[in-house]
């Protein structure tokens, strides 16, 4: 739901009709984030995916249906699965429902990568009514299908945005897969901001390039974001080089960045190095 809420939100501000999917049960399928989307817009537009695609196309010939919503029963055979790299086939059960029918705070939540629980009441497949409310101590995406109410609790996965490319960076990537976190590698100055500017307070950006201009852009772009955790990697000159860039620009206040990053646990290979950021960034996330 994270990932299309901008979308969705640029929908209902130019009365633009988009209607979103979600799965809310499956059977023989393996559901990877429960908490993942995809909108539906006039002419064919698509935002997100469900199930690698598996879902899409049959999701797609139901969008601009309806005016409340409805249940939707979708069969993945075998064809699909393989297609779109699925370890089985089966059925999934979807939720199809226009995005303006939904609470209008729901969208600002979800730009916010904030938690967030929806409660859709059914009559049927009929979408008849829907509730936003609090998350409460929720740390994973999860939808229970009862025989009147659906509730579907969205918990954005975390993300680690790393910048740079090096052998730190690899392991920093690895270890966060093993973790459930969501890697985003960036080396690319004209797309570090608009990866990072949307973090929330569960999100990570760890700066390990050389690239001046791209580690100064993404610390920037960090410091003026809800990121939880800020790291700085590299020398002592790197970090003076850095602090010069961000200065001359007129960011000073540097007392969210860790830096050197990582807690000192003695780390001198790259895996311990990563080892040490990781640990870094959970007390710091978690306190």
């Amino acid at each position: 739901m994270f990932g299309v809420a901008l979308t969705v939100e640029a929908c209902l501000q130019s009365g633009t009709r988009a209607d979103v999917a979600w799965v809310v049960d499956s059977d023989g399928l393996q559901v990877g984030d429960w908490a993942d989307a995809v909108v539906f817009t006039p002419g064919g537009g698509r935002t997100g995916s469900l199930l690698s695609g598996a879902l899409d196309g049959k999701l797609a010939e139901l969008a601009g249906l309806g005016t409340t919503g409805r249940l939707v029963e979708a069969e993945v055979g075998p064809v699909d699965a393989l297609i779109a790299e699925l370890d089985s086939e089966g059925r999934a059960t979807c939720l199809m429902v226009p995005a303006d029918v939904l609470p209008e705070a729901t969208w600002g939540k979800a730009i916010r990568r904030e938690p967030f629980t929806l409660v859709v009441e059914i009559a049927g497949d009929e979408v008849v009514g829907s509730e936003l409310v609090d998350a409460g101590e929720a740390a994973t995406s999860t939808s229970v299908v009862e025989s009147n109410t659906i509730t579907s609790t969205f918990v954005a996965t975390p993300e680690i945005v790393i910048v740079g490319a090096n052998p730190v960076v690899d392991s920093l990537a690895g270890m966060a897969g093993i973790l459930g976190w969501r890697p985003r590698l960036v080396t690319d100055t004209s797309i570090v901001g608009g990866l990072i500017a949307p973090l929330s307070p569960r999100d990570m950006v760890v700066v390990a390039g050389h690239d001046l201009e791209l580690a100064g852009a993404a610390l920037a772009t960090a410091l003026d974001s809800r990121s939880g955790y800020i790291a700085s990697l590299g020398s002592r000159k790197m970090q003076a080089d850095r602090n010069d860039w961000l200065a001359y620009r007129g960011v000073t206040d540097l007392t969210r960045v860790h830096g050197p990053a990582g807690l000192d646990i003695g780390a001198a290979t790259p895996a311990e190095i990563a080892v040490s950021i990781v640990a870094e960034a959970i007390a710091q996330i978690r306190s």
